[in-house]
């Protein structure tokens, strides 16, 4: 099967509708609300409370909407790195496999604040991208600045992602102090505004529910949240090892892009500690930038029998964890 995502055919988007039905019949199956843990923020209260009054609060409604935010998510950043040529040919790797570690746990199948984050984080890292070609880059900082601050509004510790940007204008630009200021300019604007609206119309007793942060140091007990989190580093350290090897043979933004990347995995993988309760479904927002270290491994493991059983493995690794083990 990883011999078809390989390609760059623009059918392999029928066999990618049929492999994520295959990945997330489970949940399909067994649908669950959208997720509510406290650690929401003002917008995502007020969209499900929307959506609920609208469409009921069927969790078959929610689940299906979900999946489908994760396939949107899954073509949307194939046609980010098959634009920016992280790869030496187009292929659909990087949206399969996203489908299948986002299945890795029932928490990164929920309609929740991380799963709406990363749509506005898939519009960053786009422009980010942008950075290393632009002469003056102010306008893009303000605006992915602004982007970060909108989905603060959805889950604010995602405000954090602010340390990706300015990592990333270290990266990819001379250090210029103007745009790094400009970058939180971007971010706190948002707030503001909202703030303002809040303070005119006298809702300002809703202004409480938007800087939901803290800081915990949970105990994880759930042996699917260790299982599904050591599948997924080991991939991302075996696709960034891999890596290596054609590191050097790339044009300099494609090292560039593959470093803010691998930042962009561990500031993810940190964010879900700055909630007011810890919850590893947020962790959703790391598997994002993993699954194109993922991608990788499958790539560079040239013999398509290797490739196949390594994918195997981590299928049936999937459907057990979904259908043969205890909640």
């Amino acid at each position: 099967m990883v011999k078809f995502f390989r390609s760059g055919n623009p059918l392999t988007v029928v066999l990618l509708l049929m492999y994520t039905l295959l990945v997330k019949f489970y949940y399909l199956l067994h649908p669950s609300s959208y997720l509510a843990d406290g650690n929401e923020g003002l917008l995502y209260d007020l969209l499900v409370g929307w959506m609920s009054m609208v469409f009921g609060k069927s969790p078959f409604f929610f689940t299906s909407l979900a999946v489908l935010i994760l396939l949107l998510q899954a073509l949307l950043v194939t046609k980010i790195v098959n634009h920016q040529r992280l790869f030496s040919r187009p292929n659909y790797l990087p949206a399969m496999a996203y489908m299948l570690f986002t299945s890795l746990y029932e928490g990164w199948n929920l309609f929740s604040p991380g799963l709406l984050v990363n749509l506005v984080m898939l519009w960053v890292i786009s422009n980010i991208t942008l950075l290393y070609t632009r002469t003056s880059a102010r306008d893009v900082v303000f605006n992915i600045g602004f982007a970060l601050g909108v989905s603060g509004l959805f889950y604010f510790p995602a405000t954090i992602f602010c340390v990706l940007l300015w990592l990333s204008l270290l990266i990819m630009r001379p250090f210029r102090l103007a745009e790094w200021i400009i970058a939180l300019l971007g971010l706190v604007c948002p707030i503001y505004l909202l703030s303002t609206y809040l303070f005119l119309t006298d809702q300002w007793a809703l202004f409480a529910k938007i800087p939901r942060i803290g800081l915990e140091v949970p105990v994880i007990g759930n042996y699917k949240v260790w299982g599904a989190m050591a599948v997924s580093v080991f991939f991302f350290v075996l696709g960034w090892l891999l890596l290596q090897r054609t590191l050097k043979k790339m044009l300099i933004q494609g090292r560039k892009i593959w470093s803010v990347l691998a930042v962009y995995v561990f500031i993810a993988m940190m964010v879900p500690f700055f909630n007011m309760q810890f919850s590893p479904a947020y962790w959703v927002l790391a598997i994002l930038p993993l699954s194109l270290f993922v991608a990788n491994a499958y790539w560079s493991i040239v013999n398509n029998t290797v490739a196949n059983v390594v994918h195997v493995l981590t299928l049936v690794y999937v459907i057990v964890m979904q259908y043969f083990s205890k909640n």
